[in-house]
């Protein structure tokens, strides 16, 4: 096998990395640019990763919120798990910093730490994993987050070096 190139979020120093808001990457696609942000919603290999069926419930809450917000609607590309379910990506179209997001991040986590009801798309006809739900620990899991966001130091904003 040929050697690769080590792609950028490998080059990140997890063992530094705090819970937080990072740019992950910006893209020019179309003549556009999409920012790509790291939602670190724990410290990787410090504290335990989510549960997939709270990890799976905060992505069709987050994703559902924010393609409903009038103000941020229209830039918002995806939102979905990272694979280490340490947190999730957003992509919005714009060429955006982590700070210009912290507002509609504490609304989001603050919409799903308060959810009550079914949660959207959770149907075997909306969903490839309908049954692998868990809101009640969605919710705890948003709550921890929202420490963060609601106390976000610049620190949490930029990954470490």
């Amino acid at each position: 096998m040929p050697e690769m190139d080590k792609i950028p979020s490998f080059a990140i120093n997890h063992e530094c990395l705090q819970r937080g808001i990072y740019v992950s990457r910006k893209d020019e696609v179309g003549g556009e640019v999409v920012t790509t942000f790291d939602i670190r919603m724990k410290e990787p290999n410090r504290e335990p990763a989510m549960g997939f069926g709270a990890l799976h419930t905060i992505e069709h809450l987050a994703a559902t919120y924010l393609r409903n917000d009038e103000m941020w609607k229209s830039r918002i590309i995806y939102w979905g798990p990272m694979g280490c379910a340490t947190g999730c990506y957003l992509l919005m179209r714009g060429d955006l910093e982590s700070r210009d997001i912290v507002e509609v991040m504490i609304k989001t986590f603050r919409f799903i730490a308060n959810f009550d009801g079914e949660v959207p798309g959770a149907a075997p006809r909306d969903c490839g994993n309908y049954l692998m739900h868990d809101l009640p620990m969605a919710r705890w899991e948003a709550r921890k987050y929202l420490e963060t966001l609601e106390n976000i130091r610049e620190e949490n904003l930029h990954y470490p070096e």
